[in-house]
Formats: structure tokens, sequence, C-alpha cells
């Protein structure tokens, strides 16, 4: 690896921890203490380290940290506790919103991908908060008020998920767009040039009718068909250059063997 690459590397991954660094799951008043541990533990598979909790009295840590795992425990001991939902967003200028539910009073919902796309340029110059509500009602329209999008989950029969759930889908929509999207693609191999291409169907149409499997008459034909096939192969120069080997080899091994059976046939 290259230095500029290697630089170019750590400069995509403090990119990426800035811009996840922006974003906060915010819990409103979860009954379980369990489902606060599981969605920390969510945040931390996804690379996110900020958890805010709206509640009147802080949850049971045992039963948190259980879920979170050791791993995202520091998640839990971090959290920010708020008694009233309008200091927990206050620091934010963009809020999500989720909901499972519609109303002719909400907003348009969309889902998590298309929520991320729409905020995705906004993150490296603003803090957002992914707001989530009680497991049992969710967001109320009066929780709502603050958030600029609203967002759910599409499922196929049951109409809600589960808080952790639901916390681990959006968090994953945001670290896949900047993280695994913005990691380097495999560069494209090399793809034969038109030059090998012709140099190509050239040993194919002389091997070809070696055998006689085109005929003399039709071939143009035939060969037409063939190329139209191979073109669709997409082939590399590699590939290329080793249907030509096998062509030529062919080639020199039946007129070889014609060489062997004429000496043969003058020797008797």
């Amino acid at each position: 690896m290259t230095a500029l690459l290697f630089f170019s590397k750590l400069d995509d991954m403090n990119v990426s921890r800035l811009l996840l660094g922006n974003i906060a799951v915010v819990l409103k008043a979860p009954k379980y203490a369990e489902n606060i541990g599981a969605a920390a533990r969510s945040c931390f598979n996804m690379g996110l380290s900020r958890l805010i909790l709206v509640r009147d009295e802080y949850p049971e840590r045992e039963a948190m940290a259980k879920m979170a795992t050791h791993n995202a425990v520091h998640i839990i001991d971090n959290m920010e506790v708020h008694e009233h939902l309008a200091d927990a967003l206050a620091p934010f200028s963009f809020v999500i919103g989720t909901t499972a539910r519609l109303g002719r009073k909400r907003t348009t919902e969309q889902s998590p991908r298309e929520i991320v796309a729409n905020t995705l340029p906004l993150l490296e110059n603003n803090a957002i908060a992914i707001l989530f509500g009680p497991e049992d009602r969710g967001l109320t329209n009066d929780d709502l008020k603050y958030c600029q999008f609203t967002s759910s989950i599409a499922t196929a029969d049951f109409s809600s998920l589960n808080l952790a759930q639901a916390v681990a889908i959006h968090c994953y929509e945001f670290y896949y767009a900047i993280v695994e999207q913005t990691r380097e693609n495999p560069a494209l191999p090399e793809y034969a040039s038109t030059h090998q291409l012709e140099q190509m169907y050239c040993h194919v149409e002389d091997a070809l009718l070696e055998i006689d499997f085109l005929d003399h008459k039709s071939h143009k034909y035939w060969m037409r068909n063939i190329r139209q096939f191979l073109g669709r192969i997409r082939l590399t120069a590699k590939e290329a250059n080793i249907i030509r080997g096998i062509c030529r080899k062919f080639l020199w091994f039946q007129n070889n063997r014609s060489l062997t059976v004429h000496n043969e046939l003058e020797k008797q």
C-alpha cells in the first residue's frame, strides 16, 4: 500500500467517524431496560457512540448492561439522561422521528434508506437525532412536532417492530451509507481491446473452419453470432489471450497431425 493510499484510507476513516459522531439515538420513555441495552449494542455495532435517554428515572443498569454486552457497556455508562424531550433534542439541527402509525396530521413517512439519502448531505455540519418512542405506543403527534423527517419501516404483516430492532435498522442504514459505500472499490480488470478481440476472432474462425464446424460459404453468418455471444461476456485481455492460445495450439496440433498422416501415406 502506497503512503498516499494509506493516508487516503485514514482520511476516509476520520470522515466516517466524524459523520457517525454527528448522529445520536434518542429513546423517549422506553419501558424496558433490556431494550435500552440492546439499542446501545446496535449503536456500538454500527459505529454510533451517542445514546440519549428521556425518562423520569434511571433504569436498572445491570439489565441494560447485560443486553449491551461488555463491548457496548461504555455507551450505557456515558448515556445522557433527560427528563424532558425538548432538552434532549435541543442541540440537534435535525430530528428524525420513527413511527409505524399513519395519520392525516403526520408528515409523510419515508423508509430509513430514503431518510439516510436525504439527511446524509446535512451530516458534515449538523447534528442529527433519530428519535424513538415507547414500545407500546410510539411517538405522539406532540413528540413529532420536533421532527423534520419521519421514518417508517415497512413490514410484511405485523405493523411494528421491537424497539431494539428499529434502532438496529436505522443505525445500519446510516453506517452502510457512510462507511461501506465509501470503501475503495476494487479496480476493474483490463478488458480486451478491439485489436486483441479481432486477433482472437481470427484464430477462432481459423480453428472452427479447420474442423468444418463453419462452412466456407456461410461462415461469416455464424461468426457474426459467435462474435455477439463472446461480446456479451466482456472478455478481459487475459481471457482473450487464453482463447487465442487454445486456438493456436489446436491449429498446430491439426497441422502436425495432417503432416504425420501425409508422411505415413508417402511411406506406403
